[in-house]
């Protein structure tokens, strides 16, 4: 089976977006998933809704290979932000053609934060963008159940969850749940592989999430099972490894990332790693 890959920002979070097009094309990847916002005070964020030259770079780079955008990250919002505050990266995903927002809901307060996810669809419908809610395990939105509770109670078309097999794993969803759910709801999934042991602290857990991920079947999660409960749908490979960053090119690692998990999901993965190896 033909799978649809993306390369996520964050597997080559130092590279820029021109340069990622670049890279995604080489490597065989369908789409790019850029991050356009910072996550953490110290990472550097290549903002295309702030930098026209780059921002007309990028979409002649996108015109000249074919390579799409899949989503855009990413609308957090914790109790001080409002939704409204993102339009301008909306407008940038619409120009940029991609079709998915990824929301995050830091926000302890249920009745605000939903409200907020509600508005965001609202203000992404007019784009045709789809506003998909990712739940880390360690946010006040921790699990399936959560993220599912927030997406029933706005009751947008445009309102969907984001599963990430990392954050799926982390919070001990099962795949009953996510069989449980409206496939529609589902448009795109973040696929890694990771360790299996699960960090019993948030540090431990947002360490792996962000500096210890593995290509699909080197690890302990399983990926497959979890894809499996999931409607056709194309994958962005999120998979930050610092130390094989120190060693390894991003363009050797988004290679390294597409070919295990094209290897992982058509049973081939001892093979591939045979001919890494060799």
């Amino acid at each position: 089976m033909a799978h649809q890959f993306s390369l996520a920002h964050l597997s080559v979070l130092t590279t820029s977006p021109v340069e990622m097009v670049e890279i995604a094309a080489k490597t065989g990847y369908d789409f790019v998933s850029f991050r356009l916002t910072a996550v953490t005070s110290t990472e550097h964020v290549f903002a295309l809704q702030n930098d026209r030259a780059m921002m007309n770079e990028v979409k002649a780079r996108l015109a000249g290979t074919g390579v799409k955008v899949l989503d855009i990250e990413l609308c957090r919002m914790p109790a001080e932000i409002e939704p409204e505050s993102y339009v301008s990266v909306l407008q940038a995903a619409a120009e940029l053609g991609a079709r998915h927002i990824l929301a995050q809901l830091p926000d302890p307060d249920r009745a605000r934060a939903t409200d907020r996810f509600g508005r965001l669809c609202d203000l992404a419908a007019p784009y045709n963008l789809t506003v998909d809610l990712e739940y880390p395990s360690w946010t006040e939105t921790p699990n399936l159940a959560a993220a599912a509770t927030v997406v029933r109670a706005v009751n947008r078309p445009n309102a969907g969850i984001l599963v990430d097999t990392l954050h799926f794993d982390r919070a001990r969803d099962t795949v009953e749940e996510l069989r449980n759910l409206p496939p529609e709801w589902f448009h795109f999934a973040q696929v890694c592989d990771a360790p299996a042991e699960i960090p019993t602290t948030v540090d431990g857990l947002i360490h792996t999430a962000r500096s210890e991920r593995n290509f699909l079947g080197e690890g302990g999660i399983d990926v497959r099972s979890i894809l499996d409960a999931l409607p056709e749908m194309p994958y962005s490979l999120e998979i930050p490894n610092d130390t094989l960053a120190l060693t390894v090119s991003a363009e050797e690692r988004a290679r390294r990332s597409i070919r295990a998990a094209e290897a992982y999901l058509n049973g081939l993965h001892g093979e591939y790693l045979h001919r890494s190896a060799a």
